[in-house]
């Protein structure tokens, strides 16, 4: 069984229609993710324009991360830059739901 690890972020922006918050929120994001030292994986994504019932498209930004172990998923909390991002993203946002998970291939 593998150990890797999967942490997905939804966002919801307070003002998502707002560019410069949209820019702000994303230059952070993306300044973050190139400088964690335990990310192997990412994206970063915005809603697909699906419809079905079982869709829900209504978060501004989701982010997708893949770490080695849940271990190194949780050095990556308390990582300074990990930190940094919460600092100067964390008033743009309104909700943030997280799911993690573990392989289990």
């Amino acid at each position: 069984m593998s150990d890797f690890f999967k942490h997905t972020v939804f966002f919801w922006l307070k003002e998502p229609n707002n560019l410069l918050h949209r820019q702000t929120f994303e230059s952070s994001l993306k300044r973050f993710i190139n400088n964690s030292e335990y990310i192997q994986t990412e994206h970063i994504g915005v809603p697909a324009d699906t419809d079905r019932a079982v869709i829900d498209n209504s978060y501004t930004y989701c982010l997708s991360l893949g770490f080695s172990s849940k271990k190194n998923q949780d050095k990556y909390q308390d990582e300074p830059v990990h930190k940094v991002f919460i600092e100067e993203s964390g008033d743009l946002w309104e909700k943030v739901l997280v799911y993690d998970s573990i392989s289990i291939l």
